[in-house]
């Protein structure tokens, strides 16, 4: 009878372990789902960063904004600045 009882033991810890190994795989590949799924969205987000910093949307936006525009050639003023020697203060 010890013998039978040992046997049914050992089969509910054997049991027990795999149904619990079964548990954690499935958890681990849930967790791999949305490990991929947040990888898409991040990718789509630094998508839409990278859409929308390029200067075709910055431009349009920031002339009617903030009322700046491109310079022309014509607008731009190059300043020199005077080379002092050394030792002069």
């Amino acid at each position: 009878m010890a013998w039978l009882l040992l046997f049914l033991c050992v089969l509910l810890a054997v049991t027990a372990r795999q149904a619990e190994g079964f548990r954690v795989a499935r958890r681990v590949r849930d967790l791999r789902d949305e490990r991929a799924a947040l990888e898409a969205r991040r990718a789509e987000l630094e998508r839409r960063i990278r859409a929308g910093a390029s200067r075709q949307v910055l431009v349009p936006k920031v002339e009617r904004t903030l009322g700046l525009h491109e310079p022309a050639d014509t607008e731009f003023v190059l300043f020199t600045v005077p080379h002092s020697g050394q030792g002069t203060p």
